[in-house]
């Protein structure tokens, strides 16, 4: 390829990996460092996010924010543009002034923000402390990756990034849990517990040791004494945006995680209001529950052990991507990069699929499964072809750049995901309907605060809440928020599909040059 071309520097050539065992073996323990950090940061960062939609609709009396789900999605779309967009520009900073130096200041900036949400009960406060933990991430994402990439090699990113994956819901998993537990006593519990858990990364940094920092530090002090010229930071970072490599990356994945995040910010409220997962509990354990202490953490379960708490049911994703997500990366490293993203898409989007059609318990663990499956065949292979194809030097940049389809896609999901799930689905908005058609006046209708419209209803009527779910359910097309989410991930395996055949073109080229 010529040295001209707008993709010359990036290595599109696939390497053959190594086998699943001398792949794990091969890795050092720097690492299995970092990945201790991003175990503790995800625990962290899971245990807000994964309840964070809950929280917000729970009434003020509840201690919740007792926010309408609009102005919910409004934080998440400004949590999701600040932590995506962020990283494009702090991971060419991490390659220039140090991963460790970057993850220290994240950590600390992510305290704050636990902290302000635990004492600033309110839609700012939350608001701004979503803000914080997004610049916080942001920061601290592209060091973890970058010492990734370079404590690995070419014939072990497959296994690296499908075992550093798995970490990561390792954490996914055990945060929910940490708070299903802790919200149960008050939800400002949550936000101290995951600030004190996050603090645990300064003791790893004490051990921790940056790859390739001597080269980094001779480079710097070539640039200082003018040897080497290096281009601004936004400069540096726009030179590679452009490159149609990238750009068309973007494009074709924001689908996708539009797809990808509905599943975290809205299926806990959809499963929390029209999923009846007592039904799991009485299958495994009979009609009385369990009242086992260590069941009732490990499977999410409220305080009773009769019923799966929201944030245990989404939990399966977690669980199954830690305990199986190395056997399908050691899969798929036998299929490219791209058509293993694709499938991966196509199961994601018939998960949704299930979400909309049913909503009995064990349909909604199915298509949790599918999901989880499909983010495994796509997900970690993400981070490995961007590690792949950048440029020497560039690597921390190219990761950070791997957060802008989801920027893009999490931005206009984080909106529009809550709000489409408000126009077909509310039950707080049914509730205050059939209120009004039952004969309770308008005036007092409006004064009902916001998260209790049901179990007014429920007093209203007399009618059993289970009565109410299942005639509201049925008199509305709730499963039409999930159609719609899945079309616009169907757009996105489209183009994933024509990306593949491009980059194909793009591997013979470079072949034969």
């Amino acid at each position: 390829m010529s040295q001209n071309s707008p993709n010359a520097d990036n290595d599109l050539q696939e390497v053959k990996q190594l086998g699943m065992w001398a792949s794990i073996t091969s890795l050092g323990y720097i690492f299995w460092l970092v990945g201790g950090m991003e175990l503790v940061e995800r625990i962290a960062y899971y245990g807000v996010k994964a309840s964070a939609g809950l929280y917000a609709k729970a009434p003020e009396s509840a201690g919740g924010l007792g926010i309408s789900l609009s102005d919910y999605g409004i934080i998440i779309s400004l949590w999701a543009i600040m932590q995506t967009f962020v990283p494009v520009f702090t991971g060419g900073m991490s390659d220039r002034v140090g991963y460790k130096e970057t993850i220290f200041g994240s950590t600390i900036i992510k305290i704050f923000g636990y902290l302000v949400m635990a004492f600033f009960p309110s839609f700012w406060g939350f608001l701004v402390g979503a803000l914080l933990l997004a610049i916080g991430t942001g920061i601290f994402k592209p060091g973890i990756q970058g010492t990734l990439v370079l404590s690995t090699q070419r014939n072990n990113t497959s296994m690296a990034w499908g075992i550093f994956y798995q970490v990561v819901n390792i954490g996914g998993f055990l945060g929910p849990l940490v708070a299903v537990h802790m919200r149960q006593l008050s939800w400002d519990n949550v936000f101290f517990a995951c600030a004190a858990i996050i603090s645990l990364n300064f003791l790893f940094l004490l051990t921790y040791t940056e790859p390739g920092k001597a080269e980094r530090l001779a480079r710097n002090k070539q640039i200082q004494s003018g040897e080497v010229k290096q281009e601004a930071l936004w400069r540096d970072a726009w030179h590679e945006l452009k490159k149609p490599i990238v750009i068309y990356y973007m494009l074709v994945f924001a689908g996708f995680w539009f797809l990808f995040n509905a599943l975290f910010d809205v299926l806990p409220i959809h499963i929390s209001e029209w999923v009846d997962t007592s039904v799991i509990v009485t299958t495994l354990f009979g009609s009385e529950g369990t009242s086992n202490g260590i069941l009732q953490f490990w499977l999410g379960l409220n305080n009773d052990g009769t019923k799966v708490m929201p944030e245990g049911m989404l939990n399966l994703n977690a669980g199954l991507i830690m305990t199986s997500c190395f056997i399908v990366a050691a899969l798929t490293a036998k299929y490219r990069i791209t058509t293993a993203m694709l499938i991966g898409c196509l199961l994601s989007i018939l998960a949704f699929v299930f979400i909309g059609a049913f909503h009995t318990a064990w349909f909604i663990v199915l298509a949790i499964a599918m999901f989880s499956l499909g983010e495994m065949m796509i997900s970690p292979k993400k981070n490995e072809f961007m590690g792949n194809i950048a440029p020497k030097g560039k690597k921390a940049m190219y990761l950070g750049f791997v957060m802008l389809p989801q920027g893009i896609g999490w931005g206009l999901e984080g909106y529009f995901g809550p709000k489409l799930y408000e126009i077909y689905a509310s039950k707080e908005l049914f509730s205050r309907d059939l209120l009004l058609e039952r004969g309770m006046n308008a005036v007092d209708v409006s004064a009902i605060p916001q998260g209790e419209a049901f179990t007014t209803l429920v007093s209203f009527t007399g009618e059993s809440a289970e009565q109410l779910t299942q005639f509201l359910y049925h008199s509305n097309n709730i499963g039409m928020a999930w159609y719609i989410i899945a079309a616009i991930g169907t757009i996105s395996a489209v183009g994933i599909y024509l990306y593949g055949k491009w980059l194909l073109t793009l591997q013979k080229a470079q072949r034969a040059a």
